[in-house]
């Protein structure tokens, strides 16, 4: 099979539409990451889904929906949560956790009584999901445990021959995953930190947000499974006022060991480093996130075996980034 990168014209929008239609799998921008989707309601095809990514089978999809009315037929009950979150975040990059209707197959969920549901806000997703007219599931349109992609070319690198189209978006804008929260019940639980941060589903929500803890049970993508991870090495630091210091003897320990290192920092601090690789960032963390998937791979592009990652505070976009320093780096601190 030979994988085409299709401009994002109407043709081409429809062709990709047919092939949902027609049970294959077709590889569609978001303003996160880019996705592998398929119909919601055709098990063939989902099956195909987990086959091309080397997914396990117990890790549950996304259902992505143009427009907040195609929920409905997915779950049993629009929670009241649920509904604030959609009148403030919908389209954007937030995922609903709720429970299923009978509709959607449990392949989706990896035999959970729940299904995630988003609706995307990137206009040629939007016009895509319309054209399909059924939902579709995706997960991201990588292989298994490598950095989501954040481009085309990241897809066609990772899924060519396996695949028959990739529908060009042109970079995400977020770079990272959605944020997903179970609001299936009384108390919002957030599952996956991402572009919407922790403080402000709780003030959509009026009312305090939980953090779900891992599990042997995936209650959402990214919970169980190693991800995120490029060829190298992934190193991170803690964030304190020295880290810079801490940053660079690791660096230089790595050169003494051989190692071909490469600093991931925010431009403001990019002069600590001397003469030593570096990646900027960006100005700020918003830009630290859009940039973090695309700069992992760019490492391996660029034949570097060890990334060392400035650390961030916490809060906002920075629990986002750090939920995805610690997957990429199977939890090496500095």
């Amino acid at each position: 099979m030979k994988t085409v990168i299709l401009k994002p014209s109407d043709e081409n929008i429809a062709l990709c539409a047919e092939a949902i239609n027609g049970g294959k799998t077709v590889a569609f921008p978001t303003e996160t990451v880019y996705g592998l989707g398929a119909s919601a309601y055709d098990t063939k095809a989902i099956s195909e889904i987990f086959r091309v990514k080397g997914r396990p089978n117990d890790n549950p999809l996304i259902v992505h929906v143009a427009s907040a009315d195609a929920i409905n037929g997915l779950v049993r009950e629009v929670t009241p949560l649920a509904e604030k979150l959609i009148a403030r975040f919908m389209p954007g990059p937030v995922t609903l956790v709720l429970k299923k209707s009978k509709s959607v197959p449990d392949q989706v969920t990896a035999g959970l009584d729940t299904v995630g549901v988003r609706m995307p806000s990137h206009p040629v997703c939007v016009k895509f999901l319309r054209a399909c007219n059924v939902p579709v599931a995706a997960p991201s349109a990588n292989t298994s445990t490598r950095p989501s992609p954040t481009c085309a070319k990241h897809v066609l690198g990772d899924l060519a021959g396996r695949i028959p189209y990739i529908l060009n978006g042109g970079h995400c804008e977020v770079g990272l995953e959605s944020t997903i929260v179970d609001v299936s019940g009384a108390v919002p639980k957030l599952l996956r930190a991402g572009g919407i941060s922790r403080d402000e589903i709780a003030e959509a929500c009026g009312c305090e947000v939980e953090i779900a803890a891992s599990g042997k049970v995936a209650l959402c993508p990214g919970m169980k499974y190693k991800h995120y991870s490029p060829k190298a090495e992934v190193y991170f630091s803690a964030y304190y006022s020295g880290m810079a210091a801490g940053i660079a003897m690791q660096y230089d320990a790595l050169t003494s060991a051989g190692k071909n290192p490469v600093i991931l920092c925010t431009e403001k601090n990019a002069g600590y480093y001397g003469t030593r690789n570096v990646y900027d960032m960006g100005a700020d963390y918003r830009d630290y996130a859009h940039n973090l998937f695309y700069m992992l791979r760019k490492a391996d592009a660029d034949n570097f075996d060890s990334v060392i990652a400035e650390g961030v505070p916490s809060d906002g976009i920075g629990a986002a980034i750090i939920n995805r320093l610690v997957k990429s780096s199977g939890g090496k601190i500095i």
